[in-house]
């Protein structure tokens, strides 16, 4: 019988990429996530029956041995930015992975993997950071000899990074930015998803790396990268970090007073975290350690990003027409 490998958070963005991977390599896979009716897209990425969503709750003990026991390979890909709520930094990204690990562990699960986030650090400067920080202790308090990968921003098809932006571009001229001298390296999720799956089957040491893409901008640079593919001039415009703090509390409060109805745009944690870097550090292993070589992005914005130019899907047959009309009144 093939090995059976658990995905907590398997129908989100990064999970579901990891769900495809292993099931490609012969594995049954489970993922494990809070509504698995609205998660029954990955049962195609296998045969029938090979993966499989089921309900799970992070914060119940019983609920997670559910879905762990008789597993090979435990997957974590369960993160949040809600700083309050049941759900929150503590909740998941801290008591939940260590939740997680403790169970792996007494289940006898081979090996762990736990996808964390660049920057974590007990003592980081956001709760955010604080929270993976404690989190990737809890793992290998309880998890022996984990994997633990820590990826830049994430960007691919579904992200709520480049497509969130990009949508913003069509509500004026401006295109606001916190922290715009603030470098990342955007990693690709499948080269996230390659890297869970080597760790998952054992195929990769075990310890911390760091993943980042072939690219380092700035903030306001990423944001330029996104405007050339879609095709829109626009004005990135810098919030200064003390004002986007007095938006940060403006927009909690909002959130707060219409109990969740309007999601805060910004928060106070977020704006922390945009004071610090999100670059792999000199030294770290990373994805070529892992012999996966890492995709620009310049390979794949054009592929999801084309919906948000402004003649969408046609934008590339109207510049090769007004290519061919230059040519012609050229040659005559």
């Amino acid at each position: 019988m093939s090995k059976l490998v658990t995905i907590f958070g398997g129908s989100g963005f990064v999970g579901r990429y990891v769900a495809s991977r292993m099931a490609q390599d012969g594995w049954r896979v489970r993922v494990a996530c809070r509504s698995p009716e609205t998660a029954g897209f990955v049962r195609t990425y296998g045969d029938v029956g090979q993966v499989e969503p089921v309900m799970c709750n992070i914060r119940n003990d019983d609920s997670v041995r559910s879905v762990t026991r008789g597993t090979d390979a435990v997957v974590n890909c369960v993160g949040t930015f809600d700083r309050k709520g049941k759900n929150n930094f503590g909740a998941v990204q801290d008591e939940g992975a260590t939740r997680i690990a403790r169970i792996a562990a007494e289940e006898g699960t081979s090996h762990l993997v736990h996808i964390s986030a660049i920057g974590a650090d007990v003592d980081g400067a956001s709760l955010y950071a604080q929270s993976k920080g404690r989190g990737e202790a809890g793992v290998q308090e309880y998890f022996p000899n984990p994997v633990i990968l820590r990826p830049s921003v994430v960007f691919g098809p579904e992200d709520q990074f480049f497509n969130r932006f990009a949508g913003m571009t069509k509500l004026g001229p401006v295109l606001p930015v916190v922290g715009a001298d603030t470098r990342f390296q955007p990693v690709y999720v499948d080269d996230v998803a390659q890297a869970a799956a080597l760790g998952a089957q054992g195929k990769a040491a075990p310890g911390i790396y760091e993943l980042g893409g072939p690219d380092v901008q700035t903030f306001r640079e990423l944001m330029q990268t996104m405007l050339d593919v879609i095709r829109r001039r626009r004005l990135v415009m810098n919030i200064p970090f003390p004002l986007a703090y007095l938006l940060g509390v403006l927009m909690e409060t909002g959130q707060t007073l219409t109990l969740g109805l309007v999601s805060a745009q910004i928060t106070r944690d977020q704006v922390k975290s945009l004071k610090s870097d999100n670059v792999v550090p000199d030294g770290a292993r990373g994805l070529r350690d892992l012999g996966i070589e890492p995709t620009a992005m310049a390979a794949v914005l054009p592929d999801y990003l084309w919906r948000f130019r402004p003649s969408g899907q046609y934008a590339a047959i109207k510049e090769s027409a007004k290519g061919a009309e230059g040519k012609m009144s050229t040659e005559r």
